[in-house]
């Protein structure tokens, strides 16, 4: 052969090879998933933003429903779903049965960090984050009225807290319903019924938002505000005179639950996205967001421990049954409503 030939050759074959080079890069950059959440606007933006410096690769279009939105969502597409992945979505909604007949079974690199109990048994969904009840305490009105520091639900049933509690309305509030869900659940429904009536008639008020309740026991309206976890740690670290108390009955909680969609057309690119959310620098940047982490490994906030905060946050969690609270929350709600709603 002449090194003509042979020159010949070999352009054709590094042609060739930059074809298929250029080609893959090709591919590659243009990797694009469609995911629904539920995440806050902000809190999507912040892991969208640390995920980009992992996966840079990967195009996220995203679309942010409130969870009841979303669901309904997902319902009317049922016959032709439109996204690759759903992420950060109420596991009480997530195990609707119409939803769960849309998910691929997959297990996600690292999903051994998630413990079993926060991952459905056939790999179908897992849940990372989430939130839980937690009562805000003005240290402030305890000293100025000689309360006793409540360590409990039961404790909101002392007549000296008569009108200096406040809590979520659960028609409104996904906090104000794990509350009760949790109550329901912890004591059976006769005699969770029982002490909500009993609880009602210290409540001050029922607030439509989850935050609000932590939020107007720190500005020194009420003793008690029954919220959220993470209201309470924030308010704490901007100086207000409160005291975060995990009831010790163990903290009502939703979780926040991720899975792949059987109809994707994009699976390489949206079980790596998947994967990433596991990823160590996944974790660290829920942790500035989130009271509940699930995920082992990654740096729980000082402020959080400080607030009161377990590391092990399993240890004070109810084990909420999601599918009661889904199959049950109409119902509940009714009653609720019938009996307690004023």
């Amino acid at each position: 052969m002449s090194m003509k030939t042979i020159s010949k050759s070999l352009l054709c074959f590094f042609f060739g090879f930059a074809l298929i080079v250029g080609f893959a890069i090709s591919e590659t950059r243009a990797s694009e998933i469609t995911v629904y959440t539920s995440y806050e606007e902000d809190e999507a933006a912040a892991f969208l933003a640390a995920m980009q410096k992992d996966l840079p690769d990967i195009k996220v279009n995203l679309l942010r429903l409130s969870t009841g939105d979303l669901h309904a969502r997902m319902l009317a597409e049922s016959a032709n779903p439109r996204h690759d992945v759903i992420w950060g979505w109420a596991v009480t909604n997530m195990v609707d049965p119409r939803i769960l007949s849309m998910l691929e079974s997959y297990r996600p690199k690292g999903i051994e960090k998630v413990p079993a109990r926060f991952r459905d048994p056939q790999n179908r969904w897992f849940a990372k984050t989430g939130y839980m009840a937690a009562f805000c305490v003005n240290n402030e009105i305890l000293e100025k009225k000689n309360l006793p520091m409540p360590a409990s639900w039961e404790d909101l049933l002392k007549p000296e807290f008569k009108g200096e509690v406040v809590m979520p309305n659960p028609a409104s509030s996904g906090t104000g319903y794990l509350q009760i869900a949790s109550i329901l659940q912890l004591k059976g429904e006769e005699d969770g019924w029982q002490y909500l009536k009993e609880l009602d008639k210290n409540i001050a008020q029922y607030i439509k938002s989850g935050s609000r309740p932590c939020n107007v026991a720190s500005a020194g309206e009420f003793a008690v505000g029954a919220s959220f976890a993470l209201r309470a740690i924030k308010n704490i670290d901007e100086g207000y005179p409160i005291t975060m108390v995990i009831p010790a009955e163990g903290a009502g909680n939703e979780l926040e639950a991720t899975a792949l969609m059987k109809t994707s057309k994009n699976k390489a690119a949206a079980k790596r996205f998947i994967d990433w959310t596991l990823s160590e620098n996944a974790v660290n940047e829920y942790y500035k967001w989130k009271e509940i982490v699930t995920v082992s490994g990654g740096n729980m906030p000082v402020s959080f421990i400080e607030a009161g905060l377990p590391e092990d946050i399993g240890s004070v969690m109810v084990d909420m049954d999601f599918s009661w609270s889904a199959a049950n929350r109409d119902r509940i709600l009714k009653e609720w409503q019938t009996q307690l709603e004023r």
